[in-house]
Order: C-alpha cells, then structure tokens, then sequence
C-alpha cells in the first residue's frame, strides 16, 4: 500500500510539474467519469457507484484514479465491498483503448449472524473499443483473480466506461 501511495504522489508531483512548461492548464486534461450498476433479480439486489478521474497527458497515454462502492445481497448473504485504484489507458489508435486496473478490495459480508472482513487486491488488463465522446465498451481480465476471496465468478469482467 505504501508502494500504491508512493507512486501516487510522485505522478501528481510529476503532473504538477510538468504542467509549468507549457501554456495549458492542468484541469484542460483531466476527465471524470466511471460506472455505476443496478441489479435487481429473485431475492438479489446489485448496486455499484464508481466514480473515476483520469489525467490525459496526450492523445495515447491517460493515468487515473478510482473509487468505488458495491452493495450485493442474496438471500441471507450481504455484502458491503469498497474500493481504491490505479487506472491507465493506452490508445494506440482512437478506437482501441488498452488499460491496466489496479485495485485493492476492502470486503465487509454477513451470512445470517456470521461476520467477515477481508481485502485483497486485483489487476486487471483489458481492451476496449471507444466510440466518440469518451464512451467505451470491452472486456477486461484479472490476472491475481482468487476465485476463494473474489466478489466475482470470473476472472473476465465487461468494460463499459464514459469521461467527460
């Protein structure tokens, strides 16, 4: 985690600096964006907000950071999960956008009266096809995927993503 904050701080440092060798204001390249999701189905309820904000540094390279918030319940089974992360994108042509997710998951469930806390971490790679405006839909892969600690079922994920 120190590693994760390290790294923070010293691209916002670089960001900081390098927006003083030219003319643009640093705020022209930043965009905000994310997901949010509702599921509702026999006896389950889904909801994620996951609000983002990425610095474009060109037309190819962005980096960002993430923060989230899942609420899952089934039958006796809740789940409160929150989330900090790392995003890049990478857009060798307008229209492909690779990225590299980094995420650490802080997981709160309860089964009837028993209680459990966990956190672990989760990388994700992916491409996406982005259509005009900041909108783009693909598919992504969690290379540390724990199928006895993740929230999900598999280690493949949908991306559906927009920034302004």
């Amino acid at each position: 985690m120190r590693k994760l904050f390290l790294f923070t701080l010293l691209t916002l440092t670089y960001i900081g600096h390098s927006q003083e060798d030219n003319e643009n204001n640093f705020w022209d390249n930043v965009r905000f964006g994310g997901g949010f999701g509702l599921g509702f189905g026999n006896n389950t309820t889904n909801i994620a907000v996951l609000p983002s904000a990425i610095y474009e540094f060109n037309e190819s390279v962005a980096l960002g950071v993430n923060l989230g918030y899942q609420y899952a319940k089934r039958g006796d089974v809740k789940s409160n999960v929150y989330s900090a992360g790392i995003l890049s994108f990478y857009n060798p042509i307008y229209e492909i956008q690779l990225s590299a997710e980094f995420e650490q998951l802080f997981v709160n469930s309860t089964f009837g009266t028993l209680k459990e806390s966990y956190n672990y971490p989760s990388l994700y790679l992916g491409g996406a096809y982005q259509l005009s405006n900041g909108f783009a839909i693909g598919l992504r892969y969690d290379v540390l995927f724990d199928r006895n600690k993740s929230i999900y079922a598999s280690a493949f994920s949908p991306i559906v993503r927009i920034f302004f």
